[in-house]
């Protein structure tokens, strides 16, 4: 027999393609994780319309006042602007609550989806994969959302504005994570809304020393929004690139990332 002989005819292979699955579970799973963490129609008008009014207002009521503070990740002394260092505060506290709000709504929502699926033979690892990239994917588009806003009211230069971008990237991540977290470990929506909100407001607010005067007490090293608010703000006021800082940022996502998948992880699987 010949070695064409033994090649697939047209209607074997015509039959190999039809059985081959148009999407991958992968691809599936994260297609479905995207689209109940945006199809949040709530958390789209914050994003859209909340980010630039709560820029404006923070920018209203501090005004341009000058500011001089001891940026404790250095410090050194700054003498900035009491309003740029403002409008980088407001742009952290507005995309953490909106990240947060949004991830923690689509995990709770899917929760009890993503545990029929994996009953049905759909694997547990492949569901975690595609919630660490959907997250991922949500956190920096609203960063940078947020971080384009933020030229509508002040222009600082390239390198400050990437610095600002990485800061609202990893605390928004952060963020995120921590609303994957309190999606598979809370049993109500109230106690999830009330934990963002309120610890998303303390961290993000504590950290801006001219709205806290104790904004350089070592125990706020401790705070999640810490490392990035440092890297921002070192980066944009202070020229100075805090990569350590920035890591910091990304320890606490990885924490929180861990921790609502080990749960996920439990509440998920299969007993057979």
């Amino acid at each position: 027999m010949s070695t064409p002989d033994l090649r697939p005819g047209p209607a074997a292979a015509a039959t190999a393609a039809a059985a081959k699955p148009a999407f991958s579970p992968f691809a599936t799973a994260l297609r479905f994780a995207l689209r109940n963490q945006t199809r949040n129609r709530l958390a789209g008008m914050l994003l859209v319309a909340f980010v630039p009014v709560w820029y404006l207002l923070m920018l209203l009521m501090v005004g341009h006042q000058s500011l001089e503070f001891r940026l404790f990740a250095t410090g050194r002394v700054l003498a900035v602007d009491g309003g740029h260092l403002t409008l980088i505060s407001a742009g952290l506290n507005a995309l953490t609550l909106i990240v947060g709000f949004a991830v923690f709504d689509a995990v709770r929502k899917a929760l009890a989806f993503d545990r029929r699926l994996v009953f049905a033979g759909y694997r547990q690892n492949t569901l975690i994969a595609a919630k660490i990239l959907s997250v991922a994917v949500v956190a920096a588009a609203v960063a940078l959302y947020t971080a384009v806003v933020l030229l509508a009211f002040w222009r600082p230069d390239p390198v400050g504005w990437l610095a600002v971008l990485g800061g609202y990237t990893v605390s928004a991540l952060t963020y995120g994570a921590f609303g994957l977290l309190l999606g598979v470990l809370v049993k109500g929506d109230l106690e999830g809304f009330f934990l963002i909100i309120m610890g998303g407001l303390m961290d993000t607010f504590l950290q801006n020393p001219l709205g806290n005067p104790l904004a350089n007490k070592p125990v706020l090293q401790w705070f999640p929004s810490f490392g990035p608010m440092q890297f921002a703000v070192g980066g944009a006021l202070g020229h100075t690139a805090l990569w350590g800082h920035l890591a910091l940022g990304l320890a606490w996502a990885a924490v929180f990332a861990l921790a609502g998948l080990l749960i996920f992880h439990r509440r998920t699987r299969s007993c057979s």
